[in-house]
């Protein structure tokens, strides 16, 4: 199975990521764009891992109080365009104590530094970064209330993600 740890978000930001895409569309810009239902904020990619019951009890160890992510700028690496997250820091702390619950439980993940950003298109041509600074992100905000474990598969129509299981936040102390 090809796993990977994220963040799912709420309509508004689904709807705000949708407006930035479609600002690409109106410029010109071909690639292959992410589905509405495949948006989502990669904290910890596992890929091919045999036993999702193993990932789900260390990310079940997780401990984190809810909070606010938002949509903050949008960049790219590559081909690839994205659009930024903002938080007060809770974000980068989270990837790490699940990186770190990964590796204490013998689970392979991808240590590339965590660089928080929501894929809207791969393989995009069409638009130069001169250009992209005139697209504007909408304000949006969202209060993150579990951190979910998912399953990646291709399917006919592109790649499919279904949640195999998440861990909800604690109450504030």
């Amino acid at each position: 199975m090809r796993l990977f740890i994220a963040v799912l978000f709420d309509d508004e930001i689904l709807q705000g990521l949708e407006k930035v895409q479609s600002a690409f569309r109106r410029r010109g810009v071909t690639g292959n764009y992410t589905k509405k239902e495949n948006l989502h904020l990669t904290l910890a990619f596992i890929g091919e891992y045999p036993d999702a019951r193993k990932v789900l009890n260390a990310v079940r160890k997780l401990r984190f109080e809810s909070f606010q992510v938002k949509l903050k700028g949008i960049g790219h690496f590559s081909d690839l365009w994205w659009a930024g997250i903002g938080t007060d820091g809770e974000l980068p702390q989270i990837a790490a104590q699940l990186r770190k619950l990964l590796a204490e439980a013998d689970i392979p993940y991808d240590g590339k530094r965590f660089s928080p950003h929501i894929t809207l298109v791969r393989r995009a041509e069409g638009i130069t970064e001169k250009e992209a600074e005139s697209i504007r992100i909408p304000f949006c905000t969202m209060t993150v209330k579990k951190i979910s474990l998912m399953r990646s598969d291709r399917g006919k129509n592109g790649m499919i993600y279904t949640e195999i299981g998440a861990v909800e936040a604690q109450p504030p102390k």
